[in-house]
């Protein structure tokens, strides 16, 4: 082990592991290799670190989910394998642990989702700092990261103030969301010159912009367990069983924003609005209940399927019904615009929110170039990368904080070379 602050040849600093970016995975990254007994030095391009965490959860820090870790691998898109052994080693009940250690209580949802009790991020953010304060950790903020290079069997990185050497390099910058918070995609430029693919990046978590949308009227309507569908070009792209939310332009809520890592510009979403039931029995069920309506108003016999007032209203207008109709004045054509309306109603997505809106960031460091077992490249030996930089992105719920913690730990114990038995952090 070295000295912190040590001078080498050409006046580098030296230390034992080096992290780039003062979020969650790079403070547990920091906190995990300190205690090890390494030199670590975070390198925080804002004024103060965990700008981002501050705003989770609506500034309350949905940090994790509760149940067995193991549920938690479905809620990664396609990526949870990679995910796995992250989660495994530092689960959710392991970071719940470490904040009661450390007397910050958290409390669950009846959804599952866990927060701490007094439902401040800054609170979180504290307990970190706080730890990395007492382990030695050095921060300097105000010190982004301008370039790295491989150098004699580790890594030189500049930055504005001076250059640092380290045998270990963390790259723990966040994705490219909220970039007023400092997340502005650093660290895709920080792999891409050391090599590392970039997958597409884009917004994920995002509420969608529908083209003409027809009811910003009702913004702020939500609604359960809705059937959802995205279609391109006539293929299946993906479905989900959510709870949805109307904005004044489009779309929003979990069953949406879980699935906008693969909604692009162009899809058209299809919901049934019929509760709990799937667009194929969703329009069975209109179908019968309009042509056994009789006298009854259709908007009443919409009602009856479980339909707002006024989404009925809009339906029968956008199916060119009149709002008074009765089932026994409807023909064919009628019937079968209703029962589109409410099984698969479409919406054409016009725009996913910008990287200031959405909540986490699709696509990053390709994950066929790092090993899940340790987060390390498996282009350079003692490059590591931890949290939202990667290609991997989680449901709401508190997956995507719980991932940059995990991810933090276990690189950080990949370079001490240490075992979850030890008791890190």
């Amino acid at each position: 082990m070295t000295c912190a602050g040590m001078q080498m040849e050409g006046e580098l600093e030296e230390y034992d592991i080096v992290v780039a970016g003062g979020g969650p995975s790079g403070l547990f990254c920091a906190l995990c290799g300190s205690k090890a007994g390494n030199s670590v030095l975070v390198l925080e391009k804002m004024p103060s670190c965990g700008k981002k965490l501050l705003v989770s959860g609506t500034g309350q820090c949905n940090i994790t989910h509760d149940g067995e870790i193991s549920l938690f691998l479905t809620h990664y898109g396609a990526h949870g394998r990679f995910a796995k052994p992250a989660l495994m080693q530092f689960s959710n009940h392991d970071l719940v642990r470490f904040f009661h250690a450390r007397g910050l209580e958290m409390v669950t949802e009846p959804g599952g989702k866990v927060f701490p009790s007094t439902r401040r991020a800054g609170d979180v953010l504290a307990v970190l700092l706080r730890e990395c304060a007492c382990s030695g950790v050095d921060i300097h903020c105000n010190e982004p990261v301008l370039g790295v290079a491989v150098s004699r069997g580790g890594f030189e990185v500049k930055t504005k103030r001076t250059a640092y050497f380290s045998p270990h390099f963390v790259i723990a910058t966040g994705g490219a969301t909220y970039p007023a918070t400092g997340s502005s995609g650093d660290g895709y430029t920080l792999a891409a010159s050391l090599g590392h693919r970039i997958t597409e990046i884009g917004p994920a978590l995002s509420a969608v912009r529908v083209k003409e949308f027809p009811y910003p009227d009702l913004a702020g309507m939500s609604f359960e367990g809705l059937h959802i569908t995205v279609m391109r070009q006539e293929k299946h792209i993906c479905r989900n069983k959510g709870d949805l939310i109307f904005t004044h332009h489009g779309l929003s809520g979990p069953g949406v924003l879980d699935i906008s890592r693969y909604i692009r510009p162009g899809d058209r979403i299809m919901v049934s609005f019929a509760p709990s039931r799937e667009a194929e029995e969703a329009a069975k069920a209109v179908h019968a209940a309009l042509v056994g309506g009789g006298r009854v108003q259709v908007a009443k016999v919409l009602r009856g399927l479980g339909l707002p007032d006024r989404l009925s209203k809009g339906l029968l207008d956008l199916a060119g019904v009149a709002g008074g109709a009765t089932c026994a004045h409807l023909g064919k054509d009628a019937r079968n615009a209703i029962a589109l309306r409410v099984s698969s109603h479409p919406f054409e997505v016009e725009a996913l929110s910008g990287f200031d809106r959405a909540m986490v960031t699709r696509g990053g460091v390709d994950l066929d170039e790092v090993n899940p077992k340790t987060m390390e490249s498996r282009l350079h030996r003692g490059l590591y990368f931890a949290g939202e930089v990667l290609d991997i992105d989680g449901d709401t719920g508190g997956y995507n904080l719980q991932f940059a913690c995990a991810s933090g730990v276990l690189a950080a114990r990949s370079i001490a070379g240490v075992a979850k038995k030890r008791g890190l952090p």
